[in-house]
């Protein structure tokens, strides 16, 4: 774990000197900044580096048409939203051309033989560009954005700079050109950085990715899920509460990171995750569970679509559509697709539900103590649902799993739980009833011991999380979305 750890140290390092020691002018400072971007994202794989910088220019050349296309008072005319479309087209089709060609090309051919057509369409096996499910996004976003008159166009440099910047480039957050743009700008006084704030959420971070993530997928949930039918139903049930915890801990980690290192750049990045397993409702859950990409589908799919605008059959419609678009985003599999229509009907029925128990019931039936009780049970194991098929290689595997639980199908008596994994387990979900208001006091605290000290105490919960991780550190998951 120590050699990543280190070459990432000294990537940061030189981009720290740049922005904070050199104090470079503002143009030299965006190119040099994007210059280190372009070679982060190039390092493990520099192919797709061309992607990349043609993916900046031709949202650029967008977003410059757009908005010369807009009227005097800045309102959309026909040519700016026919521009508008052709962007988010030519986006998708850059994206589906990468993540989707076999997917489809293959259930194409699925099709056809049953139809006894037999059709063979070519299977061409595309390398998925790290990230590019979360730059093309950017680019969406942008066009779009100038496109509704909210942002005036970036110029090439600073287009550049917010659609590489290396801390979201590969994973996250879904960062706004309306939130990045005036920080680019404003420059900060490297006094003023937030330092202690930054630490924490680094030091945090790399403790959920490493230590929790890392522990829980090579002592439950990668065995549990590789041969379900080896284990017992408790054992296969605790791998589903596991992943729950693997995955949250692995991605909300990367996202503390990423946001840890763009405040010590000056940078402040969106906040992406807020306790999402203490939810008493799947709206509440995503409104806490990778909130940026919640929000972007939101304004660019659900709102467009029609959002509640045109009656309550179409906004179900629209409500599902969107999740289940959002679950076909991750991954080119039809597991994601069954993720995200369990959280799209999900979302209709409890709207449904809860109309109708109101229409029924004008006061509390349950004790005011019981129901937001019962309300966290039914959304924790909806969402864990949910979660086994975002994990399993496939529907089979998915069911399996499904079945190993409820007894269906027979189960093994192999057994994995230790004490630890379960402390490990219940600590991880106790950890999200914390209350803020006790973050924020430690973090004060923190923040007022002074710079020498935070870096002293940085530097020793890096040697402590080097201790507890593994030998090498798996991939990030959300990497290949």
């Amino acid at each position: 774990m120590l050699f990543p750890t280190i070459a990432f140290a000294v990537f940061f390092l030189v981009a720290f000197t740049a922005n904070w020691v050199l104090r470079p002018t503002y143009r030299v400072w965006l190119w040099v900044m994007t210059a280190l971007s372009f070679f982060f994202y190039g390092y493990s794989d520099p192919r797709f580096v061309g992607l990349l910088a043609a993916s900046i220019l031709v949202s650029w050349l967008f977003g410059e048409a757009v908005w010369r296309s807009l009227d005097e008072d800045g309102q959309r005319t026909p040519t700016s939203v026919n521009l508008v479309r052709a962007s988010v087209v030519g986006n998708l089709a850059f994206l589906g051309s990468f993540k989707y060609f076999d997917f489809f090309t293959t259930g194409f051919a699925d099709a056809t033989d049953a139809l006894g057509l037999h059709v063979s369409p070519p299977v061409l096996e595309i390398a998925l560009p790290i990230g590019i499910s979360f730059f093309t996004f950017h680019a969406i976003s942008y066009v779009v954005d100038i496109g509704r008159g909210d942002i005036d166009p970036l110029h090439l440099d600073e287009m550049a700079l917010y659609m590489s910047f290396f801390p979201h480039l590969v994973a996250g957050p879904i960062v706004r050109a309306s939130e990045f743009a005036p920080q680019m700008r404003r420059r900060p006084d490297p006094r003023h950085v937030e330092s202690g704030e930054a630490f924490r959420l680094i030091a945090f971070g790399l403790f959920k990715k490493v230590v929790v993530s890392s522990y829980l997928a090579t002592a439950l949930v990668d065995p549990v899920f590789g041969s379900p039918a080896a284990h017992g139903p408790f054992d296969l049930l605790v791998g589903v509460y596991a992943y729950a915890i693997q995955i949250y801990a692995d991605f909300s980690g990367y996202t503390d990171i990423a946001i840890g290192c763009a405040l010590l750049l000056g940078i402040r990045f969106p906040q992406n995750f807020d306790s999402p397993y203490r939810a008493l409702s799947l709206q509440d859950f995503w409104r806490r569970w990778h909130m940026t990409l919640s929000r972007w589908l939101r304004d660019y799919l659900y709102i467009p679509l029609g959002g509640s605008r045109d009656g309550v059959r179409r906004t179900y419609r629209n409500l599902a559509l969107t999740m289940v678009i959002g679950g076909l985003w991750h991954g080119a599999a039809i597991t994601f697709l069954v993720w995200g229509a369990i959280h799209g009907g999900a979302l209709v029925a409890s709207r449904v539900v809860r109309e109708r128990w109101h229409e029924r019931h004008a006061t509390p039936v349950l004790p005011a103590a019981v129901t937001p009780v019962l309300q966290w049970l039914l959304t924790f194991h909806i969402v864990c649902l949910a979660w086994i098929f975002f994990r399993a290689e496939s529907l089979g595997n998915a069911f399996d799993v499904l079945g190993g639980i409820v007894g269906v199908v027979g189960a093994g008596d192999a057994t994995l739980l230790t004490p630890l994994l379960l402390v490990v387990i219940a600590l991880s979900l106790a950890s999200q009833f914390v209350p803020p208001t006790a973050v924020q006091g430690a973090q004060a605290r923190f923040t007022a011991l002074g710079p020498a000290i935070q870096v002293g105490a940085l530097a020793g919960a890096l040697t402590v999380i080097d201790v507890l991780g593994p030998d090498g550190v798996a991939p990030f998951i959300y990497f290949r979305f």
